[in-house]
């Protein structure tokens, strides 16, 4: 489920890695604030993240393979919308 009080960026995050992975847990994190006024702070307040994420697709797979799948899901955006993200994946269980 998506948490309601992020942003329209936010959202996007959590339905493509929804979509993509099926997550047991998901968390996005809007850490934009902590940022304000440094390189990549692009104002809209949705340009820093963090993502803890526990899919069985991660099972087996090593913690950079963990974050392309991550990043493969929510493709263009991080080239369009995302700054930053910082990336919390595990297998569940781990």
């Amino acid at each position: 489920m998506v948490d309601p009080s992020l942003g329209p960026v936010g959202r996007e995050i959590a339905e493509r890695l929804e979509s993509a992975l099926s997550p047991e847990r998901l968390a996005v994190i809007n850490d934009s604030a902590q940022h304000r006024g440094h390189m990549g702070d692009d104002g809209s307040g949705e340009s820093h993240f963090t993502v803890d994420i526990v899919a069985a697709a991660f099972a087996g797979q090593s913690r950079v393979a963990r974050q392309r799948m991550v990043n493969a899901a929510l493709g263009n955006m991080m080239r369009e919308k995302v700054h930053a993200l910082a990336i919390k994946a595990r297998a569940p269980g781990e």
